[in-house]
């Protein structure tokens, strides 16, 4: 054993007999029922409980009723074309529950009959395609775990500090494991003509979102998914098929997937020149930046999950993630971004998928200026919000990837600021 892998493991079981000690010496939190507590039998165990079958679809305990997407109402005009957000601040690891995964919809949920349904490869080809989903499901299969992110993912952030909630800052974002088809394997199939440049791929809800991707991304990673986590898409992650194109922003992963049509050059819709595209001081837009940079947010402590313990060992946990690749580091700062502390990344760390990261410290309850910083293996470091806005303005919408500042108090309670 290595003197750091030593130095480690002290400072892991110091840490863990500090939290004993801790807990030994303090009585037990108030609330519950006391005749269900030590040194009683609680009434759980008094009885038998149902058998099996009687919950043919698993679902979560009664007491994490909580635990669910949320809207802002006052965000959109309307349900059928807005988003809700994923728990962050309610989840560890990186995968997220197919229930809790963010929706964004342009025209509400289609409920599509996979028997009715078809995928159209057509346009610059030489042998266009219709598939049914189990045609689809009779090519070769891939698995992959990949992030997806909406651009608009912290866009009320833009001019200032908004949403009370890492929910509602950072919630449009969700990491599952996709199996489906490699779209190259379709698309080798069809045989692209040299002239292809350009896909049109195009959904089947009441929108007809669609946009436009270049043959080399397409060529590249992308996959037409129709099961997450392993079981079939929720209609409200596109039922029964959906484009995921690792690493670019969500728009472009089109649900209930009805056409891909190949052409020499982008079609320029709607999506893509007033919509998603970024507002620059000079008044001039960038467009087409798919890529989604390195991010990173603490979600727990966060306005929503705040500080219940009092002083004492604490474990600040957060999620990191990039679209150009794997994280490499991160770092957490106590104080505002004076000073900053390695954080531990846990669990798998794969490309374009969510990393978790924790960092442990002994509070004395003081007030703390919480934030994270990623670094990608690219060597690109995620800004703050001042840097960012040097450069892009204040009047974007998308790609807003600067550094999440919590505030918490002396009591332990958390709100969303930003320091100078």
């Amino acid at each position: 054993m290595s003197k750091m892998d030593s130095q480690s493991r002290r400072s892991f079981l110091a840490a863990g007999a500090g939290v004993a000690a801790t807990m030994l010496a303090r009585p037990a939190a108030a609330g519950g029922n006391p005749a269900n507590q030590p040194p009683n039998v609680p009434e759980w165990t008094k009885s038998l409980g149902e058998g099996v079958a009687v919950r043919p679809y698993g679902k979560p305990s009664k007491f994490e009723k909580d635990v669910v997407r949320r809207d802002v109402e006052w965000l959109t005009a309307s349900r059928e074309s807005s988003v809700s957000f994923t728990p962050l601040h309610e989840l560890e690891g990186i995968i997220t529950p197919n229930g809790l995964c963010f929706e964004r919809h342009h025209g509400g949920i289609a409920e599509v009959d996979p028997a009715d349904h078809r995928l159209m490869i057509h346009g610059l080809v030489e042998r266009p395609l219709i598939l049914t989903l189990e045609e689809l499901k009779r090519y070769p299969r891939v698995n992959r775990i990949h992030f997806m992110e909406c651009a608009a993912n912290s866009g009320m952030e833009w001019r200032g500090a908004q949403l009370n909630g890492c929910q509602f800052t950072h919630g449009m974002i969700h990491c599952v494991q996709y199996t489906g088809v490699s779209l190259r394997t379709l698309l080798e199939e069809a045989g692209v003509k040299t002239s292809g440049k350009w896909l049109l791929v195009e959904g089947a809800d009441a929108a007809a979102m669609d946009r436009s991707l270049p043959i080399e991304k397409a060529l590249d990673d992308c996959i037409i998914a129709y099961k997450m986590n392993g079981e079939a898409l929720y209609p409200e992650q596109g039922y029964p098929m959906r484009l995921v194109v690792p690493g670019w922003q969500g728009n472009l992963w089109v649900k209930w997937l009805r056409r891909i049509k190949v052409g020499d050059q982008p079609w320029h819709t709607r999506e893509e020149t007033s919509k998603y595209t970024d507002l620059m001081p000079s008044g001039k837009a960038r467009r087409f930046t798919w890529s989604m940079d390195a991010k990173s947010v603490i979600t727990s402590p966060s306005p929503q999950a705040p500080i219940k313990h009092g002083k004492g060992f604490t474990i600040v946990s957060g999620l990191a993630w990039s679209g150009n690749g794997k994280v490499k580091r991160v770092d957490v700062s106590l104080d505002g971004g004076r000073n900053w502390w390695p954080a531990r990344l846990d669990g798998p760390v794969l490309d374009k998928a969510l990393t978790r990261f924790y960092y442990e410290f002994d509070w004395n309850g003081e007030p703390l200026l919480l934030q994270s910083r990623v670094q990608d293996e690219t060597g690109y470091v995620q800004p703050s919000k001042a840097e960012l806005r040097k450069i892009r303005g204040v009047n974007s919408i998308y790609h807003n990837n600067g550094i999440q500042t919590w505030h918490v108090q002396a009591n332990g309670e958390v709100e969303n600021v930003e320091v100078a």
